[in-house]
């Protein structure tokens, strides 16, 4: 069955929380426990979708990737790293299910994600990831982001990134 691409609804609460709790937990097993291991609830999940558009990807009736656009600023990034532009989104909660990583999920995710900035209409995807192994940064830069820097929030080394659309 083809991928589909559609925004979450409050229906897909349960199955975004069960998706990031799959991603953490694979993630504590790989490199330990750290800011990757909290636990993500229903509640949260309904929150994201009242604060920015959740993007879902499906494979049938399962949720097999997801991401959140944002138009707010997280608090972890600090604006000053980042280019001067009009409007920014920021690309948080990146999550594909563990059993279908590397196979070009998280990459068509960032695809639909510059679509619908483009359309929103914003002029650069900006985000933070883990610096080291539980982080995505390497990713990030295959996929067309360039680091803008790295800071250390709360004792966690993040990476900044950014796209320019």
């Amino acid at each position: 069955m083809p991928l589909t691409f559609v925004l979450a609804t409050q229906a897909d609460a349960g199955a975004l929380a069960a998706l990031h709790n799959a991603v953490a937990e694979h993630h504590t097993r790989l490199h330990g426990r750290g800011h990757w291991s909290m636990a993500a609830t229903e509640r949260g999940a309904l929150n994201s979708l009242r604060h920015a558009q959740v993007l879902l990807v499906r494979d049938g009736n399962t949720i097999v990737g997801t991401l959140r656009l944002a138009a707010k600023k997280p608090w972890a990034i600090d604006a000053d790293y980042f280019s001067t532009v009009n409007m920014p989104l920021y690309l948080t909660s990146m999550a594909v299910t563990p059993a279908l990583q590397r196979q070009g999920i998280g990459r068509l995710l960032l695809e639909e994600a510059r679509a619908m900035a483009r359309a929103w209409p914003a002029d650069a995807l900006r985000l933070d990831a883990y610096a080291g192994n539980a982080g995505a940064g390497a990713f990030y830069a295959r996929c067309g982001f360039r680091e803008v820097g790295r800071v250390v929030y709360k004792m966690t080394p993040l990476v900044y990134f950014e796209q320019i659309l």
